[in-house]
């Protein structure tokens, strides 16, 4: 057993959220911890893996091939 204290606002909030939602403050406040948890014990990897790669490039490699694309992109604009 636990015992939080939280700000009324915070309260408030966890009240509508748990009445939107059909489940307890209890289920609420559980989710929340489990999922903090869980955010804190990932790797800075795993935290952003799912950003990697999301550039608007067509570039694949573009972290081990830097320079040869880099290259590549400089002589395509000035061969026009």
């Amino acid at each position: 057993m636990l015992t939080v204290r939280i700000p009324k606002k915070m309260e408030r909030e966890i009240d509508i959220l748990s009445k939107q939602r059909n489940v307890t403050k209890s289920e609420i406040v559980k989710e929340a911890i489990s999922a903090y948890i869980k955010n804190l014990s990932q790797s800075p990897y795993e935290t952003g893996k799912d950003l990697f790669g999301c550039d608007d490039s067509n570039i694949v490699d573009g972290s081990t091939s830097y320079k040869q694309n880099v290259r590549r992109f400089v002589h395509e604009k000035h061969s026009h």
